[in-house]
């Protein structure tokens, strides 16, 4: 078998490949190198001037067949250079050919067609043919799995269409159907929308394909996994001749429906463009991954100084597994807003829209808002316990990081009943293990957004002010800097500062390694070492008992009022020694748990050690409240209050 044989078979999906990813790569790669070479020229006086290198960039923008009014736009927008899915596919699709693109969310994939698709419509092949006027049927459909995707996908070719005069509409379940049939009635180029509404407006007699130039599929594999298999069957059906139809299908996986999708519905010489390859999907490199130790009743507290630590300023995003727990998270974060299924759509779109503009700078999501999403300036994702499936935390972590741009994903997880080293090892991710921030680093952050503040305020309020800062700091007994100290604290919205457990983040407690001078394999042992020196309600006052990786030690929280007991009472055992931990030692993952029992939800609180044995869908909560010695939440029962909701 030859190599283009082999390549096709690869793909699953064509016989013409255009230009490999990797021999675009080493155009770029040059032209990087090329332009280092000659960023800097010489001049007369001896001082070094930038020299502008984007025409030396084999993507700028200025080398592809784009017409000024799109120049200008993409411009304003500060896109100088298309991505390299954009780069791959332009000619391609303004040529006229079908396509199968595979990319991953955040790699430009939606500029790789709408562009080339509204040159062909205005200066390309399908002008000529194109219906203007009242009541014109649209030029192109494009079909997306998720309203909020198709949201997102009609504002791009809102903001660039209109440069060339061209009307989008969006069609998707839970808007008015009445504005969607009006608007159809006038006439619209270009119809974005979901499979389901889609199909309704068809069976309406509401929309024509007669006139369509071009049919795009997003996001196909996500169409598969949500149950468009039949309407996104019966769309495609309804163009009479696919011979005058440019057909475009984009998906980051090709399994056996969608490549039966491109066998049946594009046409025979289409073409390919892979970003993906043989890869498994893999997580954001542009993104810090981090994990952080967390019991579920510690989160609230946790979260916010997460946020001032990692956010630097910009928005975060916090998923949870269920809506129940979405909407009490939020209601206990100052300023967040809850996005879910249960929501009203029109509440929906009004939540995103404050999100987008900064109105508010908190969201709490189910997965409804991981896929597909592109919100500027998203600094930080935090998830608030390891997700069932690897490719939700790629999903979600890669809604920061995106276009090139950095990020912060923090993923919260218990030590006792949690395991991610298969997230790590299948996303391709090193996670970077910290423990809850502590005064200091709380400190620090705050400071300094304390200080911005105050350096921003007038100098016309000094005079005013003045002679009470004297007088207080003649009278206070403290120092300028100290006294300053308690401003930026005050500033910052703290009147004191708790301590924090490193291993369940927990306020007012402190972590601390048990040794015994031989190994500890079992929780069980470890308590029983405490009670020949502890008093019994002392012991029992321990929180979320974790064995060390090495089996040499326990990690456990005790309550800053107990911790000179513990300390003292160690003298009178041979052979044990406890030591209040500055960082945590590396922990023993415990495996997760398979078959009829959960491992609990919500938000409810810890218990001694294991990971509880919550029943089908586990408890929830966020009562705090230790149930018994063994178990954190829920008993056997069979609730639903665990289920993933999207």
């Amino acid at each position: 078998m030859d190599e283009e044989e082999s390549e096709e078979e690869r793909s699953g999906t064509s016989s013409e490949l255009v230009e490999p990813v990797s021999s675009k790569k080493s155009v770029a790669e040059e032209s990087e190198k090329k332009s280092k070479k000659n960023k800097k020229a010489k001049v007369e006086d001896g001082e070094e001037e930038e020299v502008k290198s984007v025409e030396e960039d084999p993507n700028a923008v200025s080398r592809f067949r784009i017409s000024a009014p799109l120049k200008a736009k993409l411009k304003e927008k500060g896109i100088e250079a298309l991505f390299p899915i954009q780069a791959m596919t332009f000619d391609t699709i303004l040529d006229g050919s079908d396509l199968v693109g595979r990319a991953r969310t955040g790699q430009g994939k939606t500029l790789a067609f709408v562009l080339p698709i509204l040159e062909s419509l205005t200066n390309g092949a399908s002008k000529a043919s194109r219906k203007t006027g009242y009541g014109r049927s649209p030029s192109v459909l494009v079909l997306l799995p998720t309203r909020e995707l198709a949201k997102q996908v009609a504002a791009d070719f809102d903001t660039y269409g209109a440069a060339l005069g061209l009307t989008t509409c969006c069609l998707y379940g839970g808007a008015h159907m009445r504005d969607q049939e009006m608007k159809l009635k006038r006439g619209v180029d270009i119809a974005i929308g979901t499979p389901g509404r889609i199909k309704d407006h068809i069976e309406r007699g509401n929309i024509d394909f007669s006139s369509l130039k071009f049919r795009v599929l997003d996001e196909a594999d996500e169409m598969l996994k949500m149950g468009f298999v039949d309407d996104v069957e019966l769309i495609l059906g309804k163009v009479e001749d696919a011979n005058k139809v440019q057909t475009l299908l984009f998906s980051a996986t090709l399994p056996d429906w969608v490549k039966q999708i491109a066998a049946r519905f594009l046409k025979s010489n289409k073409k390919t463009a892979d970003l993906v390859g043989n890869e498994r999907m893999k997580a954001s490199t542009n993104v810090r991954h981090i994990v952080l130790p967390c019991s579920s009743s510690a989160r609230s507290q946790l979260i916010p100084d997460i946020i001032r630590c990692y956010s630097s300023g910009g928005r975060t995003i916090i998923f949870t597994e269920t809506k129940d727990s979405a909407s009490q998270l939020s209601g206990l974060l100052p300023g967040a807003r809850p996005l879910h299924g249960d929501i009203q759509q029109s509440q929906r779109e009004v939540t995103l829209a404050g999100f987008r503009s900064g109105k508010f700078m908190t969201l709490v999501a189910t997965n409804v808002a991981a896929r597909g999403l592109d919100i500027h300036d998203v600094q930080l994702i935090i998830q608030c316990e390891p997700p069932r499936d690897v490719e939700d935390y790629i999903h979600r972590s890669g809604r920061t990081g995106r276009a090139g741009n950095s990020g912060v994903a923090v993923m919260l997880y218990d030590p006792r009943k949690s395991n991610f080293s298969r997230i790590e090892r299948e996303s391709g991710v090193k996670f970077e293990h910290i423990s809850a921030p502590q005064p200091a680093d709380i400190a620090k952050a705050a400071g300094e957004q304390a200080a911005e503040m105050i350096i921003q305020v007038s100098d016309s309020v000094i005079p005013a002010f003045e002679s009470a800062a004297e007088e207080l700091l003649n009278n206070s007994g403290l120092s300028a800097v100290a006294l300053l100290s308690k401003a930026l604290a005050k500033a910052a919205g703290y009147s004191e500062i708790k301590k924090r457990s490193l291993l369940t983040s927990m306020e007012n407690y402190v972590t601390v390694l048990l040794e015994a001078g031989t190994s500890i394999y079992t929780p069980s042992f470890a308590f029983n070492v405490l009670k020949r020196f502890l008093p019994e309600e002392k012991v029992e006052a321990v929180q979320g008992l974790a064995l060390t990786a090495d089996g040499k030690g326990a990690v456990f929280d005790v309550p800053a009022g107990d911790l000179d007991t513990f300390l003292a009472g160690q003298e009178n055992a041979a052979n044990v020694s406890l030591e209040v931990l500055k960082a945590l030692p590396p922990l023993r993952e415990r495996e997760q748990p398979r078959g009829r029992f959960g491992s609990g939800g919500g938000f409810s609180g810890g218990s001694r050690f294991s990971g509880g044995r919550g029943g089908r869908g586990g408890g929830g909560g966020f009562s705090g409240r230790r149930n018994d010695r063994f178990g954190s939440s829920g008993g056997r029962g069979r609730g639903n209050t665990g289920k993933r909701c999207f």
